[in-house]
């Protein structure tokens, strides 16, 4: 009889995290692993997960309180928690049934420091974390924690010519600076590209600076933009792939990240990255070598990157073939016969 594994994530949205939880049980599944995914009702990833039909994958929705759906554990050979009340709920299945349980972190934010969340890691089987980052801010808490590093997988993004033709269209002759994400300063750092563009486009006219995504600074950019001619705020879309195509410059001005997993997703697609040399970005990125890195807030660094990138065209090519080659490293399978090996250490 196969073994079970289950995973737990309660997001109610559709960020990198349920992108990844999705990948995983995409690739699981293609090798044969008998899956179940508990999530809350009417949650993104339940609909994305149920659309893709895949074979051994039960999927079971459950409303608030969680605690009432604790007893789903019992069954499980193996609980994968993918993130914070997910690992609260995996904890009390394995005080309660005695179930092994696994956690992966994907943020590098500070973790409260009490005494369940400590004895949350402390007995997790393993405690995976994306990046060095993020494995340093559970060791502050919990030291003796079960540390594994597994870095995110790219996306493998879909991307249709005809909207990229589209999309390249509408800014014919234009330099595109894109970044992607969710429009908050505490966390991305957009504020800093706007400032970093105030300097550049008196001297470039036509670099064009395109952000992808919404958030709560989103009017606070726009106003902050208000004197700039070449910058859009094009929202949320779902064909993320096709605008990647079309970016001759991507920008991740982030003060945080545990990774960066949509990085990833900009080397495959053969664009040129400048980013910050923050949390688990240098995981992914190396200075000069398949990208440029900058310190966080550094407005005239980043400014000065990006000239030096829309300058010289082949110093581009070079990193981004060089990105090219390294994003391999970080593919679906190669995520998920890291986990199919961790898996293994528990089920036997």
């Amino acid at each position: 009889m196969s073994k079970t594994v289950l995973h737990v994530n309660f997001a109610k949205g559709f960020r990198g995290g349920e992108r990844q939880t999705l990948l995983l049980l995409q690739e699981l599944s293609h090798k044969g692993y008998t899956q179940t995914l508990l999530t809350r009702r009417h949650a993104e990833l339940a609909k994305k997960v149920s659309a893709l039909a895949l074979e051994n994958v039960v999927i079971i929705e459950v409303k608030k309180p969680y605690l009432l759906s604790l007893s789903l554990l019992k069954k499980a050979d193996l609980v994968h928690a993918h993130e914070t009340k997910a690992a609260q709920f995996a904890f009390l299945g394995h005080l309660f049934f005695k179930t092994p349980y696994i956690i992966t972190r994907r943020v590098d934010n500070a973790i409260k420091n009490n005494g369940f969340t400590r004895a949350m890691y402390r007995y997790a089987h393993k405690t995976v974390v994306l990046s060095r980052a993020i494995l340093e801010e559970v060791k502050k808490i919990e030291p003796r924690a079960n540390l594994s590093i597994i870095p995110s997988a790219f996306s493998k993004l879909s991307v249709s010519p005809h909207e990229v033709e589209k999309i390249k269209e509408r800014f014919s002759g234009q330099f595109v600076i894109g970044n992607i994400g969710e429009l908050d300063n505490d966390h991305k750092g957009q504020y800093y590209l706007i400032e970093a563009m105030k300097e550049l486009l008196p001297r470039y006219a036509n670099m064009h600076l395109l952000f992808l995504g919404k958030g709560k600074d989103e009017e606070a950019y726009k106003a902050q933009a208000s004197s700039l001619k070449n910058v859009t705020f094009e929202g949320f879309v779902s064909n993320v792939g096709d605008y990647i195509a079309t970016f001759d410059l991507f920008v991740f001005p982030s003060l945080r990240e545990g990774l960066g997993s949509i990085l990833l997703d900009v080397m495959q697609a053969k664009v040129p990255i400048v980013a910050s040399n923050a949390g688990g970005i240098p995981d992914v990125i190396c200075h000069e070598k398949n990208g440029l890195l900058v310190a966080p807030k550094d407005v005239s660094a980043l400014a000065e990157a990006i000239e030096r990138l829309y300058l010289d065209k082949t110093l581009r090519e070079q990193l981004i073939e060089s990105a090219f080659q390294d994003v391999d490293l970080f593919s679906p399978e190669k995520m998920a016969e890291r986990y199919a090996a961790l898996y293994a250490e528990v089920l036997g």
